[in-house]
């Protein structure tokens, strides 16, 4: 049985209000470093993972190493796990855009599969690129846990994947910043779900 670990890099600026963030390179907060810390304590308490691959962006390479840190694991870069590019409207806001382009935005609201970001990707393009990290993982790392950092497309994309969904379920799913969810895949390929976005490591962040 091989163990994923998935999370989302911690808090950064542009997360609220909602802007698309997409392949700006941000560095985490305050406040998301802190998460990670609270992620890194809870993954090294009940896991033992042999290994954390990230995107490229900056806050999730220092999301994984301090998860690698405390882990005493090493941590690697997965072109796959990059988050979705929404070309021109990258960092615009939710509110911008909508009024802008009405008709692409609710299109995105309503029918995510159907939609192409003007000079971006599609969500099947994510669930390409993802699911190369995925083969990479269960090939390389059979009968172990990994620790998989990604973003918020990222991660729904994957678990629509591994839970055999289509892309127009994408809105159902949830990732909150360093959110855990962890996915059993068996040796005969049955996937087995522990739980999806918690965040239960965060609660004393969120009383402060």
């Amino acid at each position: 049985m091989t163990r994923i670990l998935l999370t989302r890099h911690g808090h950064v600026d542009g997360i609220h209000p909602a802007r698309f963030r997409g392949r700006a390179d941000l560095p985490l907060t305050d406040r998301g470093l802190a998460q990670a810390d609270a992620l890194a304590a809870r993954i090294h308490a009940r896991w033992k993972p042999v290994a954390v691959y990230t995107s490229s962006l900056q806050r999730c390479v220092v999301t994984g190493a301090r998860v690698a840190k405390v882990c005493g694991i090493p941590s690697s870069v997965h072109e796959g796990m990059g988050d979705i590019d929404y070309g021109a409207w990258q960092m615009r806001t939710h509110d911008e855009v909508g009024k802008e382009a009405p008709d692409a935005y609710r299109l995105w609201r309503r029918a995510p599969h159907l939609m192409r970001f003007p000079g971006g990707e599609s969500l099947q393009d994510v669930v390409a690129r993802t699911a190369n990290a995925l083969r990479l993982v269960l090939d390389r790392h059979s009968g172990e846990t990994v620790v998989l950092v990604g973003h918020d497309s990222v991660n729904r994309a994957l678990l629509l994947q591994l839970l055999d969904q289509p892309l127009s379920a994408y809105w159902k799913l949830a990732q909150d910043p360093c959110s855990l969810n962890e996915v059993e895949i068996l040796a005969d390929g049955d996937v087995r779900v522990g739980f999806i976005n918690d965040t239960s490591h965060l609660d004393q962040l969120d009383r402060r």
